[in-house]
């Protein structure tokens, strides 16, 4: 009888090991890629960041962009990030403030999504409050003036759905649905987001010419003594066309919305915003954290003309005290001739980026 309750035992073990060997070899593995870098990027930029436990993969990839497309992350299923990042005005809108699925106007416009991958400081939105574009995806379901749900029922929706258990399994080996691996998905189709393919990347790259309005126009761009406009904004030497800091930028004299000050608590970072990207300014307007411009023609001239002293104002506005730096109005309009050619035509058309 022992005996052959050892056999018993000995061949149960040896079905268990030949069951988890067949479950092993049928196991997904999800196939790595790599970030399509643009050629000036190659040349000028350190490697993107690509967290270590969220790595690129094919399956992942397109979870997080069927994800970033799909209303059902909304409480009442009729908004998906898409609705206030649109591809074909560079995952922006064209609204001062966006409304959220009760109606409800939010206070600050649409930030454009690009380039998310060399955010080396990993700060986001225009207060910096999130640490990651994870962590930046999980915000907006939970938010009251934008999606308005709770992750507990979008895990469930999502769950109960024909195709995304599968998707999930495929995209990070297991079926179980939660807020972790939505956000890890929707990060990953975002760091896709590249936009380097505009006429003055070209430039740079010698495949192109300059017109001399916008050759002037950069040279006002980098110039101290005329735009100055290079420290927060990069230069040839940075195709971000942003420091990705926070800088009071002279709107106000008091603020109403305490930006970065908000955040840290510090009263120093009172009235701080994020500089934007200047690249694929022709698609989204309005522009300022708040969408107070809703041209480039009062952008310029805001730098020009308005500036307002105030207790944070950034030591970078250097003629606050003569209200802007005083540009001429063939400066202004060639200016603005250069920042139009930073826009990406290929970057909104491309298909790998369209719902």
């Amino acid at each position: 009888m022992k005996q052959k309750s050892i056999y018993l035992f000995s061949f149960l073990f040896l079905l268990m090991g030949c069951s988890s060997k067949e479950e092993i070899e049928n196991v997904y593995t999800p196939v790595q890629v790599s970030l399509k870098i643009p050629e000036i990027f190659q040349q000028k930029l350190i490697a993107p960041i690509i967290p270590t436990n969220n790595p690129l993969t094919e399956e992942g990839i397109a979870l997080g962009k069927k994800l970033f497309f799909d209303p059902i992350l909304s409480k009442d299923n009729t908004q998906s990030c898409a609705s206030c990042h649109n591809p074909k005005k560079a995952f922006t809108n064209n609204t001062r403030f966006s409304e959220g699925v009760d109606g409800k106007l939010g206070t600050r416009n649409s930030m454009p999504l690009f380039n998310l991958a060399w955010n080396f400081d990993e700060r986001f939105m225009w207060d910096g409050k999130d640490f990651s574009i994870e962590h930046q995806a999980f915000s907006p379901v939970r938010n009251p003036i934008e999606m308005h749900s709770n992750w507990k029922n979008v895990a469930e929706k999502l769950q109960e759905h024909t195709e995304y258990p599968t998707l999930f399994q495929q995209a990070f080996g297991t079926s179980k649905i939660d807020s972790t691996h939505v956000t890890k998905a929707i990060a990953q189709f975002e760091r896709t987001l590249i936009s380097g393919s505009s006429k003055f990347d070209q430039y740079l790259l010698g495949k192109t010419e300059l017109t001399p309005e916008e050759l002037n126009g950069f040279n006002v761009f980098m110039d101290e003594a005329r735009g100055d406009c290079f420290h927060c904004h990069g230069s040839d030497n940075n195709p971000l066309w942003t420091d990705n800091q926070f800088h009071n930028n002279g709107l106000d004299e008091t603020f109403n919305d305490l930006g970065l000050g908000a955040v840290t608590g510090d009263p120093n970072d009172n009235g701080k915003f994020k500089s934007p990207s200047l690249r694929n300014l022709a698609f989204t307007a309005p522009y300022m954290h708040d969408g107070r411009f809703t041209t480039l023609d009062e952008v310029i001239n805001h730098y020009s003309e308005g500036l307002k002293q105030s207790l944070t104002i950034d030591p970078l506005m250097k003629k606050v005290n003569q209200g802007g730096v005083q540009l001429s109005d063939k400066d202004k309009a060639d200016l603005k001739t250069f920042l139009l050619s930073l826009s990406d035509n290929n970057f909104i058309n491309n298909p790998d980026f369209q719902q």
